[in-house]
């Protein structure tokens, strides 16, 4: 649960939010197997989003990025909220449209 809680230190750190899952998983990746899953798992949909951000941000300049902003960060936050609770269950989630970049 911790591993995708602590991506909402985006909030005040700039990058946190890829920073706070990889913080979880270089430090518990070989102690907690279930940490380990779940720590990538966060840290690859915060990559993905991080990606969503940017192109959203250049498309800003047509206007549309303005929608896509909201869309990717009221996503975000729903879906790490979601994934929060799914862990605390001990149930493995898998965040939907996420780039697999860390195996």
């Amino acid at each position: 649960m911790i591993s995708h809680l602590s991506s909402l230190v985006g909030f005040i750190i700039p990058l946190g939010n890829v920073l706070g899952p990889l913080v979880v998983w270089l430090i518990k990746k070989d102690t907690m197997p279930f940490v380990d899953d779940q720590a990538k798992e966060a840290l690859n949909f915060n990559i993905t989003v991080l990606i969503a951000a940017i192109v959203s941000g250049i498309l800003t300049v047509i206007l549309i990025g303005f929608l896509l902003l909201l869309v990717v960060g009221l996503g975000w936050l729903v879906l790490t909220v979601m994934a929060a609770i799914k862990a605390n269950e001990g149930v493995s989630y898998r965040y939907p449209f996420t780039l697999r970049l860390i195996k």
